[in-house]
């Protein structure tokens, strides 16, 4: 399962390869190593610091086929979550859409992150967030790739999900592609939308939200990754 240019096994995946220079922008290198075109959306979010932030013009959304690669700049503090889409087709009226991951602006390009039944594999990043640099790797709005993100500083660690949880994927929570393929593993919470599996309502505190036999099922499977809230 080959992942990117610094390790060594081969399997398809997205990655995001995070670069950080110096203090005046950070670099996100993006690299399709599947055998088949995806489409890669991103999404920055504000900072709660007045004045401090401000939304780089970076690309929201685009194509990467087989092997390609495509490296985002940001500002030095930008915030933001990055994911793959998957089975995305254009219809006779020009509108865009994915069977995973989907933003569902219509377009290539998305404004807000996917929402309802698109399974998805989420990076996060928060760059220069009080001097440091966090980024995670999160299940809790399903899986549909894997993807893997790998600092250039060599002393921190690497996030992420490098398994094929779709062949593990139970029935009840599958989305399959229009050719009857498994395309997405949703969440349990989207599956059943009940106050448990969301961690909502009595089940919103930490000591009540506990992770369910779905979540620990991939947290096995993928460790260094969120698998629930």
């Amino acid at each position: 399962m080959s992942l990117l240019k610094l390790l060594m096994h081969l399997s398809p995946f997205l990655v995001a390869h995070l670069f950080v220079s110096g203090v005046v922008s950070a670099t996100l290198t993006i690299i399709n190593n599947c055998d088949y075109t995806i489409w890669p959306g991103i999404n920055s979010t504000y900072d709660p610091r007045p004045t401090i932030y401000v939304t780089p013009t970076i690309a929201t959304g685009f194509s990467l086929g087989k092997k390609d690669w495509k490296d985002i700049t940001t500002s030095d503090d930008w915030h933001g979550r990055l994911w793959g889409r998957t089975h995305c087709t254009e219809d006779d009226t020009g509108r865009f859409s994915c069977i995973t991951g989907d933003c569902g602006s219509g377009k290539i390009e998305c404004s807000t992150i996917p929402a309802g039944s698109s399974p998805v594999t989420m990076a996060e990043f928060k760059i220069n967030n009080a001097g440091l640099d966090f980024f995670n790797v999160s299940l809790l709005d399903g899986y549909n790739l894997p993807l893997l993100v790998l600092p250039s500083n060599r002393s921190c660690k690497k996030a992420g999900c490098v398994v094929d949880l779709n062949g593990v994927c139970p029935p009840e929570l599958t989305v399959n592609s229009s050719d009857g393929m498994i395309a997405g593993c949703r969440s349990a919470c989207e599956a059943f939308n009940s106050q448990q599996f969301c961690c909502t309502g009595e089940y919103e505190t930490p000591s009540t939200c506990k992770p369910s036999s779905y979540s620990q099922n991939f947290k096995k499977k993928c460790p260094s990754a969120y698998t629930y809230c």
